[in-house]
């Protein structure tokens, strides 16, 4: 392997295990609700190499046990997240067919061939977490799951959920 392949997996790798070393604890208290800046964008667009994929078994999927689409909430909301096909593991273990949860919070899937992102968008339980209680304001949230392996890149093919909407409401006086 040439050695600056070689460096960029190293690098990569201790991005990708520095981003997601914590669990719910590590969650933001507030995602802000924004977009992510750029997060979205296909690696294979960015001109860079993409990581080797853990594959996934046929059938596999993650799920939000609760709260349903549509449900009508009270912040800090519980979510807890379920497993189908695979098994969890922390971050850094490689175990066959597992992985740990990402929670995606008003933001779409991002690049599946590159370790997922850690922002307030983007909340990681490398710790094997899953379930957390996240501080929401008042509006319209979307939330969705994606199963990252043992470095936070997306097994192939990708284990996420479908996408669901939830409602904090607003105080009224």
């Amino acid at each position: 392997m040439p050695t600056s392949f070689r460096l960029f997996l190293t690098a990569a790798t201790a991005v990708a295990l520095a981003a997601c070393g914590g669990g719910a604890d590590d969650a933001p208290a507030s995602p802000a609700g924004e977009a992510a800046t750029g997060s979205e964008t296909p690696a294979a667009n960015s001109g860079t190499i993409a990581l080797p994929r853990s594959p996934s078994p046929e059938g596999a999927r993650v799920f939000f046990i609760t709260p349903a689409d549509g449900d009508v909430v009270v912040s800090p909301v519980r979510i807890e997240f379920g497993i189908e096909g695979m098994s969890i593991a922390p971050a850094g273990d490689a175990t066959k067919h597992s992985g740990h949860h990402h929670l995606i919070v008003n933001a779409g899937l991002p690049a599946t061939d590159m370790p997922i992102p850690a922002s307030e968008n983007y909340i990681h339980f490398g710790d094997g977490s899953t379930s957390t209680s996240l501080d929401l304001e008042p509006g319209e949230h979307t939330l969705q799951l994606l199963l990252g392996d043992h470095l936070h890149i997306p097994h192939d093919p990708p284990v996420s959920s479908e996408v669901i909407t939830i409602t904090v409401p607003g105080i009224t006086d």
